[in-house]
């Protein structure tokens, strides 16, 4: 049987060993040129840079993480309160349209529709003679996140080595040639801002300014970039505006970015003291020793997931060409590539202490970029935050709870003063000032569970961490969350139940509203607030406050409406039955159920759960990056990792041969334009093909597809309640290596696809009945109310086994595979 499998995988060219040395690197045979899609993207939480690799005018394009428009300030729209009984009364009279003038009218922000993520601008370093290249290289190494860049020039070989440094918050570029006094170029800052100044003295070049006026809205964040030049051997000199270096041996550059910013309502921080501080100590360091201590802090990180699907002859070739090549080929490597990059991205544009990834994390080139490149809070900055907790990489969450903290500071005023309402309240958009006003017009802005769904990050990452004090310090968030739905749903006349109203199924209008996006109790809405009481009820019960509210919100929750499916055997979108089963809409909100949340599952929702199969069918694959992105994590969820895998090939497609969106030459998401949440939404799918904790369970494997069955080994993994799966492998679609640590102790339920033992032979214990881990609580919904008109059809499910190991805090557990 060994020699049968190891032939298969001769034969399709799979290797069972190690992984090649490129299987963790972007590389290409030729330079970006203007093209800021194939640029290389590096980053530690607070800088970010984008690397070209040109040879004769090299671009490294910077961004400083709180570089944004604008200063403090409030959007809140006063008019709300006293107009909001009038706009729900429209809406359960099928008044929609005319609910909707008057929500543009009297909610939708007449201030700030939010700021912008500006660049600071670009470090460029132009070189003579040496437009005649040959033996051109460049890559990004992700297992270090380190780019380099290697051509030849009359026989001499140039190199450039740049990472932007963990422990020391500089850029840190090394310019080399093999042979000396091989070195000779001119280096610039240029920049857009209409308030900048550049200035060279010595060995220093310095980019001042201050970010842009937008919508009524100050720009008063002042930025410095600073570089500093060690030369060895040669001459550098500055004139003006640039510095000049002459026939070195070898050239370190140094930069560092700062600005004034402090916190969402302070700016009076000083950006030059803080940049020449970064500069200084780090300007004193060896670039050799910079790199080592960089990779060092990295890999901490980095190195706790290992994916290995073994690797095949197209991963030979350049990242582009196999980008192009993936959906016609078998290239498992390049899944893997893909997955690790999704982390590279998180662990470079989100750090403790910095800001939360934005649409771009916390890369873009334009004053005006799209959407402000702001956080979208509908689905986008959560996406971005998916694989955080499950792909070990917990303290990449912290930015984003931080930005949550401060959004329930300035939500409170939002809530009262538009609604009257107790607690917090976010819509659909907010930017670093931390606004919460409705933005963008009715169709968008209306939405208002941006708080909600925001705060269920809190509650996951407890589930995770099982940080009883993290807990209790976030706990007014949850409260918050839940206290202002608490007071804003109003009774349904037409049945009585519990809605959100004004609201919307994001950005969706269905022509049997009249067009009109806008409506009451929409089905997100109903998931939402569900998993806002439900959260707050536990963490009341943990922490063992606060009964008498979480008995009010158990009573509320029961009012709240049930899910239901409609005549085309769809989970309904809208109370009233009117899906059309044609809508390749890109938002499939009414799915939250599914997946974040764990309402819709195989085992306890069956009718739900095929319905929501129908759903995704309905809407088809293609679509924006993104949203392709959600659909690999519903497959996943569905159990068919073959319609997984053929999201990740329509997401690994090169832009344009597809109607929706795809992926660019640096592996960036195209929506297209680049919006960074596709990439962490591919990352969060992969690792729900292989293993999910959010249905009672840790199930492994549960969507693993054909194309990766032959082989394959994880190790790294977390899962609610504190697991972490040490090594997880398979061959032929089944589990053959298991080990998994309890670092909190309490009940492990396992389900698999294949009997499994203890290392000693020890049966194991069938299980039955809800988890008794605390961490596995999954709270019971109402059963659906089903359309007459609906012939739906439970679907059957792949037979697993269902075990209950009782582990002991901080031990390893190693079982034998049947």
């Amino acid at each position: 049987m060994k020699k049968n499998i190891f032939n298969f995988l001769l034969f399709f060219g799979i290797s069972l060993f190690a992984q090649d040395a490129n299987d963790l690197k972007l590389w290409y045979n030729k330079p970006s040129g203007a093209v800021w899609e194939n640029a290389l993207p590096i980053g530690n939480g607070f800088q970010g840079a984008m690397v070209y690799g040109n040879v004769e005018k090299e671009i490294f394009q910077l961004n400083e993480g709180t570089v944004w428009s604008g200063s403090p300030n409030r959007n809140d729209n006063p008019n709300a309160k006293g107009a909001l009984d009038e706009i729900r009364n429209l809406l359960f009279q099928g008044e929609y349209k005319k609910a909707e003038k008057l929500t543009n009218e009297k909610i939708i922000t007449k201030k700030s529709h939010g700021q912008m993520f500006q660049p600071v601008g670009n470090l460029e370093l132009s070189f003579l003679d040496q437009q005649n290249y040959t033996d051109y290289y460049r890559e990004l190494d992700i297992e270090k996140a380190v780019t380099k860049t290697v051509y030849k020039v009359n026989r001499v070989t140039y190199t450039r080595e740049a990472f932007t440094s963990f422990p020391d918050r500089v850029l840190v570029i090394k310019l080399s040639a093999d042979k000396p006094a091989k070195l000779t170029f001119t280096a610039d800052f240029t920049s857009e801002h209409k308030k900048q100044k550049i200035v060279a003295n010595n060995n220093e070049i310095s980019l001042l300014g201050t970010t842009g006026d937008h919508e009524g809205v100050d720009g008063k964040v002042n930025f410095n970039a600073l570089a500093r030049f060690k030369v060895d051997g040669g001459s550098v000199k500055s004139d003006a505006n640039s510095i000049k270096i002459d026939k070195a041996n070898s050239v370190v550059i140094y930069v560092s970015i700062a600005t004034n910013f402090i916190n969402y309502n302070n700016i009076s921080g000083n950006e030059n003291e803080l940049a020449k501080s970064f500069l200084d100590k780090a300007f004193s360091k060896n670039f050799d020793k910079m790199k080592v201590a960089h990779i060092a802090a990295y890999q901490k990180i980095f190195n706790r997931v290992k994916l290995n699907l073994g690797t095949t002859t197209a991963s030979k070739f350049p990242t582009d060409e196999r980008l192009a090549n993936f959906r016609n080929v078998s290239d498992p490597s390049f899944v893997s590539l893909y997955y690790q990059f999704g982390r590279y991205l998180l662990i470079s544009s989100s750090q403790p202490g910095g800001q939360a990834a934005n649409l771009q994390g916390i890369w873009n080139r334009n004053l005006r970029p799209a959407w402000d490149s702001k956080y979208t809070i509908n689905i986008n900055t959560e996406m971005n935050y998916w694989p955080a907790e499950k792909t070990n990489l917990s303290e990449m969450h912290q930015p984003l709870l931080k930005m949550i903290q401060e959004l329930a500071e300035t939500g409170k005023e939002t809530a009262k003063v538009m609604y009257g309402a107790r607690g917090w309240v976010a819509h659909h958009n907010t930017d670093i000032w931390r606004i919460n006003g409705p933005v963008d017009g009715a169709t968008w802005g209306v939405w208002n569970a941006g708080s909600g769904w925001l705060s269920q990050h809190v509650w996951e990452h407890y589930l995770y961490t099982g940080d009883k004090k993290y807990l209790q310090s976030a706990y007014d968030i949850l409260k918050g969350a839940a206290a202002f739905y608490s007071d804003f749903l109003v009774k349904h006349p037409a049945n009585g139940w519990l809605v959100v109203a004004p609201g919307n199924s994001p950005e969706n209008a269905p022509k049997a509203h009249q067009g009109s996006a806008i409506t009451a109790g929409s089905t997100m809405d109903n998931q939402i607030v569900f998993d806002v009481f439900s959260t707050a009820i536990k963490a009341s019960e943990i922490l063992g406050k606060d009964k008498e509210f979480a008995d009010s919100l158990k009573t509320m929750r029961k009012m709240l409406p049930p899910m239901q499916i409609g005549k085309y055997n769809q989970l309904q979108e809208w109370l009233d039955d009117v899906d059309n089963p044609k809508d390749n809409h890109r938002h499939i909100s009414h799915l939250y159920g599914l997946y974040p949340s764990n309402q819709i599952s195989p085992y306890e929702t069956p009718e739900l759960f095929a319905a929501a199969k129908n759903t995704l069918l309905q809407r088809g694959d293609v679509s924006t990056g993104w949203s392709m992105g959600w659909k690999v994590n519903w497959w996943a969820k569905m159990q068919d990792g073959n319609h997984a895998y053929k999201l990740i090939q329509n997401q690994l497609t090169p832009l344009g041969i597809n109607e929706g969106g795809g992926t660019y030459n640096n592996l960036f998401d195209a929506h297209p334009p680049f919006q960074i949440d596709g990439n962490f939404g591919c990352t969060s799918g992969i690792t729900e093909m292989l293993m999910q904790s959010s249905d009672g369970a840790i199930q492994l494997l549960p969507a693993l597809p054909d194309a990766l069955s032959g082989y394959g080994e994880i190790s790294g993994l977390k899962a609610r309640g504190g697991f972490e799966i040490k090594d997880l492998k398979w061959k032929q679609g089944k589990l053959v290596a298991l080990t998994i640590q309890s670092n909190l102790g309490g009940n492990l339920r396992l389900r698999t696809p294949n009997e499994i033992t203890l290392k000693r032979g020890k049966k194991l214990k069938e299980a039955s009945g809800m988890n008794p881990n605390v961490f596995y609580y999954v709270e019971e919904v109402q059963k659906p109310i089903i359309s007459k008109e609906s012939n739906i059809s439970i679907l059957d499910i792949k037979p697993t086994y269902l075990y209950d190991i009782q582990t002991v805090k901080g031990k390893m557990y190693t079982f034998l595979v049947k």
